[in-house]
């Protein structure tokens, strides 16, 4: 069994029962990716789109294309939005031209991975001189889950397929090779009083940097 028919396994039978209709934080998640993505006319993967409950809210009016490891979910995503699907591991490459598009979405992805950085590699290749990477990861360390880590325990909300845990230094180490790298706290209701600490997740954004002949001759 190959690796990627490993973790198809894997994640068909973590899935296993769930409707795939709601996603924590989706609508505020949703608007603010939409909002990152721009558009209309945008060219956008969507790297872990899995049923595409998210992917629709910067669908309509920009050519996306949604990859997962999960074949049923991919399935599920090309019936409900009808866009483009495509099997494949970001960890091991993405099969596309470079420069093949506007936009890169991760949301929910990295967390979720073994080497991270290696995906972040393949996700800059694909993306033009200039395109956006959008995406979100678990905010680790918001004070619901210090109090958890404080007492031995891991979270209430503990996810067994998360091998990574992102401060927001970690987060900017990981996009190094980018530009314009914004986070932000987001999801809750008390994230107005103190967004590190009560925050669910972290989005963010960032710039692939332009070529130098593109620098030059803009």
């Amino acid at each position: 069994m190959s690796r990627l028919e490993r973790l198809n396994e894997r994640y068909r039978t973590h899935h296993a029962g769930e409707k795939q209709r709601f996603v924590f934080g989706g609508d505020e998640r949703g608007a603010l990716f939409a909002e990152a993505v721009g558009g209309p006319g945008k060219r956008v993967l969507d790297v872990g789109c899995r049923t595409g409950m998210l992917t629709q809210y910067y669908a309509d009016g920009n050519d996306v294309v949604g990859v997962d490891v999960d074949r049923e979910a991919l399935a599920q995503a090309a019936e409900r939005l009808g866009i483009e699907t495509l099997w494949a591991d970001a960890e091991e490459g993405l099969p596309f031209d470079d420069d093949a598009f506007d936009v890169v979405v991760a949301g929910e992805v990295l967390e979720h991975l073994a080497d991270p950085a290696a995906a972040v590699a393949n996700v800059r290749r694909v993306l033009r001189p200039g395109g956006r990477v959008v995406g979100s990861v678990p905010n680790a360390f918001r004070l619901k889950s210090r109090l958890a880590y404080a007492r031995g325990k891991y979270p209430v909300d503990w996810d067994p397929t998360h091998l990574q845990l992102f401060t927001p230094a970690a987060l900017r180490a990981l996009l190094a090779d980018f530009d314009d790298v914004d986070i932000r706290f987001a999801v809750g209701r008390l994230v107005p009083l103190h967004p590190r600490l009560m925050a669910n997740v972290q989005i963010f954004a960032a710039r692939r940097p332009k070529r130098a002949s593109d620098t030059t001759s803009a």
